[in-house]
């Protein structure tokens, strides 16, 4: 059965951090790609791959919400799914938790659309659709 969320679990990175040791806020876009990433590769296709098709995916809005700061050293879980899709695109929505203790840290989302190679709007293939939604 296909589970419609992905989770990609790591250690923060002391570069990652501010001198208080605090995740700084420009990581988590960095995270978000990621858990994107682990999605596509959980689906048996990556990024790479659809972009050698000639369609790819501009990010057009973000937004975070930050709950609770994370730390170097802890492990946090990104947990990243398809909240909406649309002819054209489609919305991830992510949470970032501690991962020992379940702990929401930022939620968030990032909003895409599908381009070509000149940067025009295309539809999204259903072949790439059936991919994302783990039906292909």
């Amino acid at each position: 059965m296909n589970v419609p969320f992905v989770e990609t679990t790591f250690y923060v990175r002391y570069a990652e951090t501010d001198a208080m040791g605090i995740v700084h806020h420009s990581v988590y876009p960095v995270w978000f790609e990621e858990a994107r990433s682990e999605f596509m590769r959980q689906r048996g296709n990556n990024y790479a791959e659809v972009e050698a098709t000639g369609y790819l995916f501009a990010v057009t809005g973000m937004d975070l919400r930050f709950h609770t700061p994370a730390h170097y050293g802890h492990a946090v879980t990104v947990r990243a799914e398809v909240e909406k899709y649309l002819s054209r695109g489609f919305t991830f929505a992510y949470e970032v938790r501690h991962a020992e203790t379940g702990q929401r840290l930022v939620t968030g989302r990032t909003k895409h659309i599908c381009i070509d190679r000149q940067g025009h709007p295309r539809t999204i293939p259903q072949w790439l659709r059936e991919v994302m939604e783990g039906r292909a």
